[in-house]
């Protein structure tokens, strides 16, 4: 056995050995794993094998499609089936709303290349009879998924791994991980059976590997405690029966091909042929979190109790759905443990704080993902960026607030909302409020409606008492929508109040500081007293991060950026300071984003506002463009409350931000508000913010911005200083423009705008595809932004969008459409 590798994975589950396979395919030629049992012990050895390639994430279903298209490859590589049944995927919808939710979906199919068609109910009845259709108002088909055996794929991807040099050990369990400065030094101890159970010996070696992935499954939480970090990856129980066979079910496949998976999204189930009968699973309410600090030694291919009662439900709809099946009586049944994270989404990427160790955790769709997963991991690995953008699967989008508590509650209620209506206007219940500011009392006493952003409460925005927030969300506009309209409307009009707290903060000082970040970032840095929009890049050349770079001293700088990536940005920030501290000096790295709250306010009558309550020796020029002009920060103070305040506003207009001391923010929040209603002013949200950025072009990280595109396809020349040096700057030229971001003016349906995930057309051609969307208060219609070829980028192109299954015509229009020459928020006091 070698002590020695380039890689070692640990955790031989079907994602454990797709990322061996992967990473000996993509020319690592010394790579290990290492699994405690068996290989598919754990969670693959029960799984389902479906293979479902619906998801709303653009990422997820790039993984999804990957593993479909590639698990499709493994017998003629490999000479082992997998076990790959091509049945083809139905997701029925018994409401128009789930329709909707279908519409959405198959525009973000159709940017991954997924094929899809959309049945009627009488073409369901014609070509699969034996299902009740007469509730139904349609479905979603995928010919090209089904489902497949979870072992068979496993043990295809474990051979051709072998076949491309892989070492897989069985029995060796990782017990201890150390950090040496250049690798990491694992210890694994050999497992033995004792007693039908799985002890570790008294044999222990320790393997010296440069880089280490875990893909440890179940034990996961075990995981994070030797790597000194969290994750909030937690099994839910699943349940799943199969039941003895459907004398019509058997008649009809006399002459007829097998069932596709069939979902039946309102009845939280999915069902699927099995030798003649049938196997019901389901995502019911109630089903416990398991394993929250550690799997017993004894649980090894073990199941949980049936808890029929919990499905009895699901099983009545299925009944119903199925009549023929009413009378099959139960064969067998499953209730093992699956691992979740509380958004659903695997934590694929670099672990926090730690160098060359990679996390492959929380797979609630382990056996779907974990193609795609191998693929995409051994590119960052290996390349160092993946060929899409990862960043919405990174485990750092959960920082260190989170814990144990709050992972097992939330990873509950992602599993009972499996099949629940994925409204882009989501927002769920469990475990809030969690984060809250200090005016968050206040700021619900006022109607505000709240969103969850990184565990903050974040108005989205503010409505009467009596409005119901769930009962107003919708795939169309929902009932919230006239209140963000209005929202938007004061900004422009008058002047709007937005609480923007959230923004991750962070200072970097020190003799290191200037040249660090002069390195770390494409623009040039601002002059003391002065703000900058800048990127720092990837070594690819792509955006990792947006930042706001305020310069406070000579060498001291003050960096906002994304609120939901305060973890993320952290990482990045301190171990690209930690590499070139040697070259540049000592840099001091403060992580103060709780320690300062930010208001917005904007609007033309924002700086009647504050001129009610700014404290000077000459308050009627204090906020003027002589003493402060547009992107410069000043010191000042608003009654008692000091404030860094930061001449710049997200939505276009003349505006501030206002960052405080958090201690003071109920005390600032009441001056505010005093003041404003001299001016009518309003409180703002989110969701109109968010309208009011597209509408001046501002690119937003995570959906304009990410690693898989350059500032300069992003087509931000403007913040590129190709004078200097800087990181990633190289391959940024190299790549070239594949694609340019562009702003869109849409003549979309009446009652519904774009979510910011919908595919774009020129003639019959797809050539693109939004990631931002919404409403224009200013030019009436709806709005979005994304991405086209190059020859295309230029004002005046006719594209057409789709939206609810139909195109709409859309026109690109010029780079900040709203104000292009910044006149308003330039204007003078």
């Amino acid at each position: 056995m070698k002590t020695h590798v380039k890689a070692l994975v640990v955790g031989g589950g079907a994602v454990g050995t797709s990322i061996a396979y992967h990473l000996a395919k993509a020319g690592w030629d010394d790579v290990m794993l290492l699994e405690r049992d068996e290989l598919t012990s754990g969670s693959t050895w029960h799984a389902a094998g479906l293979l479902p390639l619906f998801n709303m994430s653009f990422a997820t279903t790039h993984i999804h499609k990957y593993s479909v298209d590639f698990y499709k490859s493994l017998e003629a590589e490999t000479g082992l089936n997998a076990g790959f049944a091509v049945v083809g995927n139905l997701r029925m919808a018994q409401t128009d709303a789930r329709m909707d939710e279908y519409m959405l979906y198959a525009s973000t199919a159709e940017t991954c290349d997924v094929s899809y068609v959309f049945l009627t109910p009488d073409q369901i009845k014609e070509r699969w009879p034996l299902i009740r259709t007469e509730d139904l108002k349609g479905a979603l088909y995928h010919h090209t998924d089904g489902y497949i055996n979870p072992a068979d794929v496993t043990m295809a991807m474990a051979k051709g791994a072998r076949q491309r040099g892989v070492m897989i050990e069985r029995k060796w369990q990782a017990d201890a991980f150390n950090w040496t400065g250049e690798a990491w030094e694992v210890t694994a101890t050999k497992m033995v059976e004792k007693g039908g159970n799985l002890v570790p010996s008294d044999e222990q070696i320790v393997i010296t590997a440069e880089h280490v992935v875990t893909a440890s499954g179940n034990h996961a939480q075990r995981t994070a405690k030797m790597l000194g970090i969290k994750m909030p990856a937690i099994p839910v129980e699943h349940q799943f029966i199969v039941m003895d066979q459907d004398p019509e079910l058997v008649e009809f496949r006399k002459d007829h091909p097998e069932h596709p998976v069939i979902r039946d999204a309102d009845a939280q189930s999915y069902v699927r042929e099995e030798r003649g009968g049938w196997i019901l699973g389901v995502y019911e309410k109630n089903a416990p979190a398991r394993f929250e600090y550690g799997v017993p030694d004894s649980f090894r291919a073990d199941l949980f109790q049936l808890d029929l009662e919990r499905i009895e439900e699901q099983y009545m709809a299925m009944n119903h759905r199925m009549p023929s099946a009413e009378n099959c009586g139960l064969k067998d049944d499953f209730n093992g443990p699956i691992c979740y994270t509380p958004d659903g989404n695997p934590l694929v990427g670099p672990a926090p704080g730690l160098r060359n160790m990679w996390l492959a955790e929380g797979f609630s769709f382990g056996i779907t993902a974990a193609g795609g997963t191998g693929y995409y991991l051994a590119q960052m690995m290996v390349q160092g960026e993946a060929e899409i953008d990862m960043a919405s699967l990174d485990p750092k989008r959960y920082g260190d607030w989170m814990t144990t508590e709050f992972a097992a509650r939330k990873n509950e209620e992602c599993y009972d909302h499996v099949y629940i209506l994925h409204h882009p206007d989501e927002e769920r219940p469990a475990c809030r409020p969690l984060r809250t500011a200090p005016a968050y009392d206040r700021q619900k006493a006022l109607g505000a409606q709240f969103g969850f952003v990184n565990g903050w409460e974040r108005p989205n925005y503010y409505a009467p008492a009596d409005f119901n927030d769930h009962d107003s969300r919708s795939f169309r506009r929902g009932g919230w929508w006239q209140y963000a309209h209005d929202e938007a409307r004061a900004v422009r009009e008058g002047v709007g109040l937005i609480d923007a707290t959230a923004f991750t903060k962070h200072v970097v000082k020190g003799p290191g500081a200037v040249q660090f970040l002069d390195w770390f970032t494409c623009n040039k840095l601002p002059a003391v007293g002065r703000i900058n929009l800048t990127y720092a890049l990837t070594d690819h050349g792509t955006t990792r991060t947006e930042y706001t770079i305020v310069r406070l001293g000579q060498d001291e700088f003050y960096l906002v950026s994304a609120g939901a990536w305060t973890a993320y940005d952290a990482d990045f920030l301190r171990k690209a300071a930690a590499d070139k501290a040697g070259e540049f000096g000592y840099i001091e790295i403060q992580d103060v984003t709780t320690q300062w709250g930010v208001f917005a306010i904007a609007g033309p009558k924002s700086r009647d506002v504050l001129n009610e309550i700014v404290k000077d020796a000459d308050p009627a020029t204090v906020l003027g463009n002589k003493r402060f002009p547009w992107l410069t920060i000043r010191n000042i103070e608003l009654g008692m409350c000091p404030v860094r305040a930061i001449r710049v506003a997200y939505t276009g207009e003349l505006g501030w931000e206002l960052h405080h001391p958090i201690e003071m923010q109920n005390y600032l929040w009441d001056q505010l508000t005093a003041a404003g209603a001299k001016h009518g002013m309003k409180l703002v949200g989110a969701r109109a913010q968010n309208w009011l950025r597209q509408e001046k072009s501002y690119r937003a990280f995570g959906t304009e911005l990410g690693r898989d595109a350059t500032p300069l396809e992003a087509d931000l020349p403007r913040f590129v200083d190709l004078t200097k040096e800087f990181n990633g700057k190289d391959a940024m030229q190299a790549t070239g423009i594949r694609s340019t971001c562009v702003t869109l003016l849409i003549d979309g349906p009446e009652d519904a705008d774009p979510w910011g995930r919908e595919a774009l057309y020129h003639g019959d051609r797809r050539v693109g595809r939004l990631t931002s969307g919404g409403y224009s208060v200013h030019f009436g219609k709806s709005i979005g932004m994304g991405y086209v070829p190059p020859d295309l980028a230029v004002p005046g192109t006719r594209l057409q969008v789709r939206m609810l299954n139909q195109l709409w015509d859309a026109e690109i229009v010029q780079d900040s459409p709203y104000d292009p020459k910044n006149e308003v928020i330039r204007k003078d006091g």
